[in-house]
């Protein structure tokens, strides 16, 4: 079936300038067509899902309304967006998002004159908003319109509530749409409420309230007394038959609950609210997963899904598939707490995510999700720690970034035992340089009296976990990768590590491997093929990024002229700088390299392809430890 026949409406829309002469009708053929889009090439290919089919009608309307690019439209994350990817030019590309060359799954201000404000972390998008606003009006641009659209999670950050209350004081125009879809606030929607909202923003309501407004400023005293009643009287309604009250005490006014699934609804709000002056928030319900009976009701599996069966919604899975590094912490995450009902677990509204759903449905009251607000969460553990609870906050890589001050200032400096458990580690794969764990190693080695371990399999794993539980003198954080186990024996139980010690596993006298976490597997096979060309490596398996083990490090500076440290992190200020740093202050003179990230944000693809790339997997290790070792080898004959 061609395109055509299969979307009559969508395959004559490329830009937003094709839907500005649509009616409604149009527009709600305009819609199914999007969602059909989305479900026919997300089934096979993976992304984000939900979010998106539950933002088609604001999307098209916000495209209908607002003259766009010109206007500026700031999506919260980005996952919400698919929509508005479609409308703005990459309908075909969307096929290959967030494969390696194709377009981002968030939004990305190279990819697109219509992304207006790229973001993959949530509750950004009211403070980039109104730093548009601002800029706005010292350039002059009274009539350029900047709207913020957030949810889905995104308003239990507390960043959001620092933007409108900043909004409030400013007084610039703008337009917040809050995208709620029982995500963040979900109070009832009245018939009344509706009604209400279109009255209080409609024009002639607007125009009517300025007079009577200009006419009680000329009566003196007695004016005064009936502003003051009548800006009661309508708060006191908004206060009774909507949930405005918190925004318009931050300076907003506010309009809604709105239907966000009413396409002339929304268009006719849009419209009405366009001119008006200072903060709006337009609060609009919506379902998440709409149009698809798979994802209605099911937000949380069809967030982001890999390929799935499009009759079904069920994942389409391989064959023989190992279990992945999160279900392994969640799974021995239940087994601690049940001998230690003093763990807690942590997420910031991503149990599934981290593997915490598991101590979710086993022991509930261990159980906390602060929401997307992670420097909330972090100063929550602390609060816990000096109590005698012992908080695992399991969190990815990326997202602790957020909680940098509150890492440093509320625990590492009160010395308090909290876990970080880092999931997602390393490069992630196809949600790109917003998503890639690749800075932790650096920015947490800096934090005095701070232990960062890395498990090279899924047994070490288990035991780095307990060990971080019985850990008492301060934080300690463990990270590891996304996607599959290695597939080694996991007995039961668990084994205290020493902190700062590592372990040798291969025996040789060439050059020496000094690998970290997820390394050290690429490093064994590496080793074993460079055995076969007369190259014997000696592999490390140093387990600690720091306390660092310098007893090895002595040991083997003392045997090796050629050292290579391996580690999935950026290198600047990373294990192999901790190395570095080592041996300058012993004075040693041995041949270091690096092997690790580079100092650059990396695009998205496959994990596979990205470690391919960047020349850290065992074939990138290989040519490597070749060109170290003939480097030097050419060195000594030219010496000689």
């Amino acid at each position: 079936m061609s395109e055509a026949v299969k979307y009559p409406v969508l395959s004559k829309v490329n830009y937003p300038s094709d839907i500005k002469q649509m009616d409604v009708a149009e527009l709600k053929g305009l819609c199914k067509d999007i969602r059909e889009y989305l479900v026919d090439t997300i089934s096979e290919i993976g992304g984000h899902f939900g979010g998106g089919l539950g933002t088609v009608e604001l999307t098209v309307a916000i495209h209908k309304v607002f003259n766009t690019p010109y206007d500026l439209v700031v999506w919260d994350t980005g996952h919400q967006a698919y929509p508005h990817k479609i409308l703005t030019g990459r309908k075909e590309a969307l096929k290959k998002i967030r494969r390696l060359n194709g377009i981002s799954g968030f939004l990305k201000r190279s990819e697109s004159e219509y992304d207006a404000f790229g973001a993959g972390h949530a509750t950004t998008s009211i403070s980039a908003a109104l730093g548009m606003a601002a800029a706005r009006d010292l350039n002059e641009e009274p009539n350029r319109k900047v709207i913020a659209i957030i949810g889905d999670g995104a308003m239990t950050g507390g960043m959001a509530y620092e933007a409108m209350n900043n909004s409030g004081v400013l007084k610039s125009d703008l337009i917040v749409v809050l995208n709620d879809n029982n995500m963040s606030i979900a109070p009832n929607v009245w018939q009344i409420s509706n009604y209400f909202t279109e009255m209080i923003s409609h024009p002639d309501y607007n125009k009517f309230k300025g007079q009577i407004w200009d006419l009680t400023g000329k009566l003196d005293h007695f004016g005064d007394r009936l502003r003051r009643i009548a800006a009661r009287l309508e708060s006191g309604i908004k206060a009774v038959i909507t949930p405005g009250m918190l925004f318009e005490a931050l300076g907003f006014r506010y309009f809604g609950p709105v239907n966000g699934h009413n396409l002339h609804q929304l268009i006719k709000i849009f419209e009405q609210t366009k001119e008006l002056k200072g903060p709006i928030l337009i609060h609009a319900i919506t379902e998440k997963g709409k149009g698809y009976k798979p994802a209605e009701g099911h937000s949380q599996r069809l967030h982001a899904s890999t390929p799935f069966d499009k009759v079904t919604g069920e994942a389409i899975k391989k064959s023989g598939g190992a279990a992945s590094y999160t279900k392994i912490f969640g799974e021995a995450l239940v087994e601690i707490v049940k001998d230690n009902p003093k763990v807690i677990g942590i997420t910031g509204a991503m149990p599934d995510g981290t593997g915490l759903d598991y101590l979710q449905k086993a022991y509930p009251k261990n159980y906390f999700d602060v929401g997307i607000a992670e420097e909330h969460g972090i100063t929550f553990a602390a609060g816990m720690a000096t109590q005698g609870i012992i908080p695992v906050v399991a969190i990815y890589s990326t997202f602790l970034q957020r909680g940098f001050d509150q890492i440093i200032h509320d625990i590492a400096l009160q010395k308090l035992h909290v876990v970080f458990v880092l999931d997602r580690a390393g490069l992630v794969g196809a949600d790109g340089p917003t998503h890639h764990g690749v800075f932790d190693i650096t920015y947490l080695r800096m934090i005095p009296g701070m232990v960062i371990m890395a498990p090279k399999d899924e047994a070490e794993l288990r035991d780095m976990l307990f060990t971080s539980v019985e850990y008492k003198n301060g934080p300690i954080a463990l990270r590891y990768p996304r996607g599959s186990v290695l597939g080694v024996e996991v007995k039961p139980g668990f084994t205290k590590l020493e902190i700062g010690k590592a372990e040798k596993l291969v025996e040789g006298r060439d050059v020496a491997l000094l690998a970290l976490g997820s390394m050290v597997d690429y490093s064994l096979k590496a080793a074993a093929k460079l055995k076969e060309q007369g190259i014997s490596c000696e592999v490390i398996n140093m387990r600690f990024a720091k306390p660092i083990d310098i007893e090895m490090l002595d040991r083997v500076a003392s045997k090796f002229q050629k050292i290579i440290t391996l580690e999935e992190n950026n290198l600047p200020g990373g294990f192999g700088s901790a190395v570095a740093e080592y041996f300058m202050s012993k004075n040693y003179k041995n041949d270091l390299q690096f092997i690790g990230l580079p100092d650059k944000f990396v695009d998205h693809g496959t994990q596979e392809e990205l470690h391919h790339i960047l020349g850290i997997d065992t074939d990138g290790i290989v040519e490597r430890v070749k060109a170290f070792t003939q480097l030097n080898k050419i060195k000594s004959e030219v010496s000689i």
